[in-house]
């Protein structure tokens, strides 16, 4: 074939396979399944347009198409979620990835064994190949589906951690299978050894990874993704180099980076969001062109036994046994145990099978790929019928709402934030000032109706508006603390009642700011009076207005503090504004007096 035309057929194939993931998101089924059919349609044994799955060769292409795009998907998973995210529930998802793999694995495997006429061996090797749940069906179910955030992040953590389980399963019984001076002891040294070296690797990598991304200040954005390519290419095979799992290692790898403060984050993660999704659509076309339809009539028996097991014993009683004594309710791991979505990774382990020769192993393809079908097909479209249900759905969706980065500004060590406002923000209705943004972050633009709008402080929120906001890099950890805020609130901060004077009015003072009283814009004390709450924020210069614990104002700006009650800072105000020279810091002192006289109201 000509460069030319491999070129055009591997965008053709690119271009059916978005055609297959919209078509799929119409008939609310799982794209994976019609980029399998897809790939069995354009196959050796369809329609005849590739030659492929012929010979050993192409299995093994196969397989490292299959092994090179997992470990892809693994790190996006890992990079999206952040360990933030899924720490809540690491022990559950630890638990189904661990113990719930192998619980699956021997249920399954003895089930095989009996039902289809099996060695005990053959059977729990068969049984660890469709042990692991697939990331990438997962997260297609999970992006439109409302599940309780809580059990999103579960399946989420699980399906990161569980691949490296299977695969070392698997790759064990094999070894079990071919070399008869083979036991249960080497096979756990093998399980202890691949995990805990590709633990160490990727919690090595993600770190090292992680201080180079706030290091490095490259001249283009672009060079960024390329940098994150690199870290998962290192993070997978350094641990499969030392002899251990590079799948586990990837996703944790991609986990420290994902929760770490990097430059350009939002294109990294889209980045590899696009990549992951070529990803997918390049494995599954792979092995639906291995798979001979043809084939497929003589195990529908057994496949269904198969599947019917793992759907209905084996991944519920898995479930049940890792996730209840974490507090889920019989609900919630009824629901885990039906959202155990086979996909990719089973087919991929079923060709170690076929390359090792190991006997049966061309029934074990095709069975796994049939289970694999009635997995997805059934429980991939029943999955968000079912958590309705049992009301463990609510109004938000399960995977969080994305905040596009929409430029890096490097050299300035400033992000630019994208927010898009939901109909349920505490912030529709309230102005750009109410925001409680910090000194350090502005919102530059409003995106309103097609329209860009330069916003200002007594602009009102609506729905449907997209924030743009400035944000310098030490400031971003405080503004993405604030979305949640916006979000569900509360967005002001409970009201502080003022303390009351016995006596004598406090006294009036202004003095010089010096640089050991600290940073001016966020003072911890004043003249030995705590700050117990910060009322505004000054932005053309450092500079804020604060309620002391000792119920006395006191304003900061200029090169110095004045302090009292509010009636002598108010007249204080007023003679800054006639002093004033610029138009800002006019501004600043009467937003400073409207303050102080509302207070001085109450």
């Amino acid at each position: 074939m000509a460069d030319g035309t491999l070129i055009l057929v591997a965008g053709a194939l690119l271009g059916l396979g978005i055609a297959a993931s919209l078509i799929a998101g119409r008939l609310r089924v799982p794209g994976l399944v019609l980029f399998l059919v897809l790939g069995m349609a354009i196959g050796s044994d369809g329609l005849g347009l590739i030659d492929f799955g012929g010979n050993m060769s192409d299995v093994e292409l196969a397989r490292t198409i299959g092994i090179v795009a997992l470990a892809l998907i693994l790190f996006e998973g890992g990079l999206a979620a952040g360990y933030d995210e899924i720490r809540p529930v690491l022990g559950a998802s630890v638990a189904l990835a661990t113990l719930g793999t192998f619980i699956t694995a021997v249920v399954v495997g003895l089930a095989a064994a009996w039902l289809l006429d099996l060695s005990t061996l053959e059977g729990l090797l068969l049984g660890s190949i469709v042990s692991a749940t697939d990331g990438a069906a997962i997260f297609s179910v999970l992006r439109g589906s409302s599940l309780r955030r809580r059990l999103a992040r579960v399946l989420e953590g699980e399906s990161g951690f569980n691949d490296a389980v299977a695969v070392v399963l698997v790759l064990g019984f094999i070894e079990y299978i071919s070399q008869p001076d083979y036991g249960a002891a080497d096979m756990a040294l093998l399980l202890v050894g691949e995990l805990s070296i590709g633990l160490v690797v990727g919690l090595g990598v993600g770190r090292l990874a992680s201080l180079a991304f706030r290091r490095a200040r490259f001249s283009s954005t672009g060079l960024y993704p390329v940098a994150s390519i690199a870290t998962a290419a290192i993070g997978f095979g350094a641990a499969d180099a030392l002899h251990g799992s590079g799948f586990i290692s990837v996703y944790i790898t991609g986990l420290a980076l994902g929760s770490a403060a990097i430059p350009a984050r939002r294109t990294v993660e889209d980045f590899h969001d696009g990549l992951s999704w070529v990803s997918q659509i390049a494995v599954f076309l792979a092995l639906g062109l291995l798979v001979n339809p043809g084939e497929l009539g003589g195990v529908v028996g057994e496949g269904l036994l198969l599947a019917a097991v793992l759907m209905f014993l084996a991944r519920p009683l898995a479930a049940a046994v890792c996730t209840m004594p974490f507090g889920f309710s019989l609900r919630e791991a009824g629901l885990l145990g039906w959202a155990g979505l086979r996909g990719a990774i089973p087919i991929v382990l079923a060709t170690f099978a076929v390359i090792e020769g190991v006997e049966n192993a061309d029934s074990f393809f095709n069975i796994v790929f049939f289970v694999v079908l009635t997995s997805t097909l059934i429980q991939g479209a029943t999955f968000d019928p079912l958590a309705r249900a049992l009301g463990l759905t609510t109004d938000e969706p399960a995977l969080s709402r994305p905040l596009h980065e929409v430029g890096t500004i490097q050299r300035l060590g400033a992000e630019v934030l994208e927010y898009p406002v939901d109909a349920a923000d505490v912030i529709v209705s309230r102005t750009v000032n109410q925001l409680q943004l910090p000194r350090d972050a502005l919102v530059s633009i409003i995106v309103r109706g097609g329209e860009a709008l330069l916003p200002r402080g007594s602009t009102e929120i609506e729905a449907d508006d997209r924030l743009h906001i400035l944000v310098r890099e030490p400031a971003r950890a405080e503004v993405e603390g604030l979305f949640e805020r916006w979000h569900s609130g509360p967005l002001e901060e409970p009201e502080v009642p003022l303390p009351s004077f016995a006596g004598r009015s406090p006294i009036f003072s202004v003095k010089p700011w010096r640089a050991e009283h600290g940073d001016p814009a966020a003072p911890g004390e004043i003249e030995g009076a705590a700050v117990l709450r910060r009322l505004r924020t000054r932005r053309d210069e450092p500079g804020t207005l604060v309620l002391l614990a000792d119920g006395r104002f006191a304003v900061t700006g200029d090169g110095v503090v004045a302090t009292g009650g509010q009636r002598q800072l108010f007249r204080y105000c007023r003679d800054r504004i006639q002093r004033a020279k610029t138009g800002p810091a006019r501004a600043w002192w009467q937003e400073v007096a409207g303050v102080v006289s509302q207070a001085a109201v109450r």
